[in-house]
């Protein structure tokens, strides 16, 4: 626990202290008016705590968990992954995020929310036009901020589209087919929500544009690093190869080494002792779990990517406690799925004339994914 002035708040680095703090939503929360998100999409799952949280949440988590939808979206993923490969193999070289992780990201949370209609650039240009009000607030600490006209306007413009998802699944209706490789458009989990009762419209808008920045953005992430992870040590890609039984270790390592969500915010809501530090009441509290993957008192030789490593299941990439990943499984599911379709590709490499890192304070992973393989 350490204060740190260019945050103007408290950054948590060590396991024991992340897994605390996010644990006890009483003393550090998220329900406070500095939360980037929340001044963006409005009230969500994301951003409160307590009843209101458990209000927002049950919904969707019974949606994704208690029926068949992550079963249907991962057998989508599947499909989807192999169809996107499929695509590129003739050239022999591709940029992955482009064509692969990111299309894949979004076809799958598009059918999980019935917007599968949707051309998906125009998904990824609302949502980045989200994104960046929230990640331009995030360094906004006030609460007077407001998003920019048009990180609003984008919200504005996938608010109908997810009104009208609503009513269509209310109604028994079905959103119109997307292209190739869509999935069918039926039970969606933003249907599955809404018919709950338990949220008005327009808090189900909310919930599911925060489903959308998991489903976008940290799931494309964590693909794309499990990817890069892989191919840059070509030891334990071997082993991989010769056994795809350890593809999901190699997940659950990539997670840990480097989580596409690496930075968290909480705020105190009371004077507190955490890890010997003295938080006071409003104080910012910043969750690194990238540190927190890499803290030597749980994960030995931290910065080693270790597929057999006994202690990866650990990590805390899709956090913990009340906030705890709703998405976690399909996420897994679907770089699974892209891992699968990828690995098919003979001789897979990194492209050497194009080098790919992980880059990013909050949202962690390459830029761009270049990578050959023997057409």
């Amino acid at each position: 626990m350490t204060w740190v002035p260019a945050l103007g708040g408290w950054l948590v680095t060590s396991h024991a202290e992340a897994v605390a703090v996010m644990r006890d939503s009483r003393t550090c929360t998220v329900d406070d008016p500095r939360f980037s998100t929340a001044r963006v999409v409005g009230p969500s799952m994301l951003s409160l705590d307590g009843r209101a949280h458990a209000r927002h949440r049950a919904p969707f988590f019974s949606a994704f968990h208690r029926r068949d939808a992550a079963a249907r979206l991962g057998t989508f993923a599947e499909t989807e992954a192999a169809r996107l490969v499929a695509a590129i193999r003739p050239r022999g070289h591709a940029e992955l995020r482009q064509t692969v992780t990111g299309p894949l990201a979004v076809s799958v949370v598009a059918a999980a929310l019935g917007l599968g209609h949707l051309p998906p650039e125009e998904i990824l240009s609302g949502y980045a036009r989200i994104a960046g009000g929230v990640t331009g607030l995030s360094g906004d600490q006030t609460a007077s901020g407001e998003p920019g006209r048009d990180a609003a306007t984008a919200f504005a413009e996938l608010a109908a589209h997810l009104r009208a998802a609503i009513r269509k699944g209310i109604s028994g209706g079905c959103p119109d087919a997307g292209g190739p490789g869509s999935a069918p458009a039926t039970r969606t989990v933003l249907a599955d929500a809404a018919r709950s009762g338990d949220l008005t419209t327009a808090e189900v808008v909310s919930d599911a544009a925060v489903i959308m920045f998991g489903g976008i953005d940290t799931t494309d992430g964590m693909i794309a690093n499990a990817v890069l992870h892989l191919l840059g040590d070509p030891g334990q890609l071997e082993l991989v190869r010769v056994d795809p039984r350890l593809v999901p270790a190699a997940i659950e390592e990539s997670l840990r080494l480097e989580p596409a969500a690496a930075l968290l915010d909480r705020y105190a809501t009371r004077d507190a002792a955490i890890g010997g530090a003295k938080i006071r009441a409003g104080d910012r509290v910043s969750i690194s779990l990238a540190a927190a993957n890499r803290d030597p008192a749980v994960f030995r030789d931290p910065d080693r990517f270790d597929i057999f490593r006994s202690s990866a299941g650990r990590h805390l990439a899709f956090a913990h406690g009340p906030h705890f990943c709703i998405g976690a499984a399909l996420a897994r599911a679907e770089t699974h799925a892209a891992l699968n379709a990828l690995l098919a590709l003979p001789r897979l490499r990194l492209d050497p004339d194009r080098p790919a890192t992980a880059r990013g304070l909050i949202f962690r992973k390459p830029p761009a994914l270049h990578v050959l393989w023997d057409s």
